[in-house]
């Protein structure tokens, strides 16, 4: 039920007041002055305060001041015999809801506690929002125990603080979108929005009225103007997620606004000013994209002033046991489920595979085996089914055991595997076995098999 305090100084006032509030099923509580008004709201903290402005004593406005210095203030509704438009601004200056002249109209009372409690209601579930995403997004939110994970997280608590560019480098599924939320609601912006984009997921001719926004009758079919994500996102954080896909075009636009901290929109003649940090995340090798004439090297040393590398789950597995029961205690309670862990075997395998997907893929391999278990123990058999090696053009016959794997070894013969399919060539082998060139080249030398096959290609 929601809560309303009465503070005038006139008792027929405030008994009638109490009568219309009580009848539309308000909690309804009165004062006669500032001071009592204070009083009451340690016993009943209210919504609304709906004060008279003239009182003897404290006044409505100086009440106002005393309220806004709370932590969680409620909205307040100004009375006034004496409308006075100084007074007025200076009550709204000051933070008040609104204001309503006597004598009071009682539809015009409802409606004004109404919409107060509305806004009321959205900003205490703003709080709790903002409080969530702290948690859920606070740097010891990620999860990883590993040195090159602390070293990350030392960074990120180093560049939170600070409004430089950031630039994100690693795999799909490495956990790039949480490291650019971490940033954010750790630094000074984190009550303001984080957008984040796919810049490879929205199609070339819709990717810039997505960023820029545009006015009507630019191009057709704009009927109307679309605010964009640089404007929306004022204040805040853009997260550009797989920004080595931009366009040419869309490059130099983004260039001027990081240089410049402006935006026009398409078929806009106006610039406008936007304060709006940039992080970026990208999986590919931007010097290369750069070589190739793909990537502006202006654009890529303005993104790059901080840069993160977020290294694959396969190269930081100390990590996995703690991310599996991270993951496994939040899907227990989503799914209402009490599973108490792995057993040994279910472990070591987990601890062993080479996670392709990273992160996100070990989460969907623990969602769907909480979901699927039936005892209180996960068992290798409740997840042998998700860890089978990729079957890439019919050439990978090799199985899981059901004891004694052992990685390596599994990972040594699929290289061997997929040299021997691709005459020896490196480049496509890596290509075959969804590796990056540098990665296959350090898993070639790490398993001696330089003298394995002749060499057609050498490491860059």
């Amino acid at each position: 039920m929601a809560v309303v305090l009465v503070v005038d100084d006139e008792q027929n006032q405030r008994n009638i007041l109490k009568t219309i509030l009580s009848s539309e099923g308000y909690e309804t509580h009165v004062a006669s002055s500032g001071d009592e008004a204070l009083h009451v709201m340690k016993s009943y903290m209210p919504d609304v305060v709906l004060t008279d402005l003239k009182m003897e004593g404290m006044s409505g406005i100086e009440l106002l001041d005393r309220i806004k210095d709370l932590e969680e203030a409620p909205e307040v509704v100004l009375m006034t015999a004496y409308g006075t438009i100084p007074s007025v601004v200076e009550a709204m200056n000051k933070g008040a809801y609104s204001y309503l002249e006597k004598p009071l109209d009682k539809d015009k009372v409802l409606v004004n506690v109404k919409n107060a409690l509305e806004k009321s209601k959205l900003l205490r579930e703003n709080r709790t929002l903002q409080e969530a995403l702290h948690g859920k997004f606070s740097v010891e939110g990620i999860v990883g125990n590993s040195k090159v994970m602390k070293e990350v997280i030392e960074v990120i608590k180093k560049v939170s603080q600070s409004p430089v560019t950031v630039l994100i480098l690693g795999e799909s599924g490495a956990g790039k979108e949480l490291v650019a939320k971490a940033i954010h609601y750790n630094s000074l912006r984190s009550a303001r929005p984080f957008t984040a984009i796919n810049c490879a997921a929205i199609p070339e001719s819709l990717l810039e009225s997505e960023l820029f926004g545009y006015e009507p009758g630019s191009f057709t079919g704009a009927t109307t103007r679309k605010i964009g994500l640089f404007e929306a996102t004022n204040g805040g954080t853009l997260f550009l997620d797989e920004v080595g896909d931009l366009p040419a075009l869309t490059q130099s636009k983004i260039l001027r606004v990081l240089q410049e901290k402006e935006i026009r929109r398409i078929g806009g003649r106006e610039t406008m000013k936007v304060d709006v940090r940039i992080i970026a995340a990208t999986n590919k090798d931007l010097d290369k994209e750069m070589e190739n004439g793909k990537f502006r090297e202006d654009l890529y040393y303005r993104l790059r002033v901080v840069t993160i590398e977020l290294p694959p789950l396969r190269e930081r597995r100390d990590d996995i046991p703690e991310l599996v029961r991270h993951f496994l205690e939040h899907y227990n309670q989503e799914f209402g489920k009490r599973i108490k862990g792995l057993d040994e075997a279910a472990m070591k395998a987990l601890v062993e595979y080479h996670w392709p997907g990273n992160v996100r893929q070990v989460e969907s391999v623990v969602e769907r085996a909480v979901l699927m278990c039936d005892t209180d123990v996960i068992r290798l058999k409740d997840i042998k089914s998700e860890l089978r090696l990729p079957q890439r053009q019919g050439f990978f016959d090799i199985d899981i055991p059901d004891e004694g794997i052992v990685f390596e070894e599994l990972e040594k013969e699929l290289i061997k595997k997929a040299m021997e399919k691709t005459d020896n060539v490196a480049a496509r082998a890596a290509r075959l076995l969804g590796m990056s060139y540098k990665t296959f080249w350090y898993r070639w030398e790490k398993f001696g098999l330089a003298n394995h096959f002749p060499k057609k290609e050498g490491p860059p």
